[in-house]
């Protein structure tokens, strides 16, 4: 072996770590991302105006399928839970209104929860509800929900499954991270 070939061999062994290394660091990113979005986060896209104002129609948001481990959905949660017309499709997006044994009452284009006096306190509603005078007692392990764009929203009111299982629901909505980055209420 020349003195040229024996200078070429490292040189051709550090350029292969070089790619093996680079390889590696590029496997395992998209192996870190598959976990926490299979396991940690959730990533959701919203194609429709149902939640306006909260969440725009083409928001990209994110949040947590791990923030049920320990605790149970609260009302007025923004969840992410399965398409309940196609679950292979796009995931729902909407508030819980109603928990589980809870008597939710829409009367004169108002809620009441559990034959309260009061009607639910809603500042997030763009616009006032017109919607027909129902009554949905939820039964135990469910959850009923509605867009806070309520004259538009196929929720709870409408939907083939009014009630939503909990093992149904993917997780809770926390930010939009595109196109205007912001934390959910």
């Amino acid at each position: 072996m020349n003195l040229k070939q024996k200078e070429s061999v490292p040189h051709q062994t550090n350029l292969i770590r070089e790619i093996l290394s680079w390889g590696a660091y590029i496997i395992g990113g998209f192996l870190l991302a598959w976990f926490l979005s299979s396991t940690i986060l959730v990533n959701a896209e919203v194609t429709s105006g149902s939640m306006e104002n909260t969440i725009m129609t083409k928001d990209r948001i994110g949040g947590l399928r791990i923030a049920y481990l320990f605790n149970e959905p609260e009302r007025l949660d923004v969840i992410v839970f399965t398409n309940p017309i196609n679950p292979e499709d796009y995931p729902y997006v909407k508030r819980i209104i109603g928990l589980p044994g809870d008597t939710v009452t829409i009367r004169d284009n108002q809620i009441y929860i559990n034959n309260a006096e009061e009607p639910l306190e809603e500042d997030y509603l763009a616009e006032d509800m017109i919607s027909a005078d129902g009554e949905y007692i939820v039964p135990e392990g469910h959850y009923f929900v509605m867009g806070d764009n309520r004259n538009f929203s196929k929720d709870s009111r409408v939907l083939p499954k009014t009630f939503i299982p909990r093992e149904d629901i993917i997780g809770k909505a926390s930010f939009v991270w595109f196109p205007k980055p912001r934390v959910l209420k």
